[in-house]
């Protein structure tokens, strides 16, 4: 049964770094594509950042060098490192694979709310 578990979200101030973390279970982790995904209230989902099992990535322009995109095939996880958050970075943060597999029926963790306030 796959399951992706999101965390590390939280109220940062502007300028502000955060962690973010996703554990999958019951997939083969190391053989995907995964990548964070983020939708804002009234927005649709959007990917923000990738990274092939190879450890290639690719990020949106938006959060071009601003956030790193890592994993850890041993722990079956991926992070997001965010730095410089801006208020536009605010949405609730998801991960999946890339692109999200037909055979899960469309399944997604319950991600995790990242907001920049101050």
């Amino acid at each position: 049964q796959v399951q992706l578990v999101e965390s590390g979200g939280g109220l940062v101030q502007p300028g502000g770094s955060l962690r973010l973390s996703c554990v999958a279970s019951g997939i083969i982790f190391r053989v995907y594509t995964m990548g964070w995904y983020r939708q804002a209230p009234g927005m649709q989902r959007e990917l923000v950042a990738s990274i092939r099992s190879s450890g290639i990535t690719n990020y949106a322009d938006s959060v071009k060098g601003r956030f790193t995109i890592s994993r850890d095939n041993a722990k079956n996880t991926v992070y997001l490192q965010m730095n410089s958050l801006k208020p536009e970075d605010t949405a609730l943060y998801y991960c999946n694979p890339v692109p999200p597999p037909n055979s899960w029926s469309g399944y997604w963790g319950q991600g995790t709310q990242v907001t920049v306030s101050s």
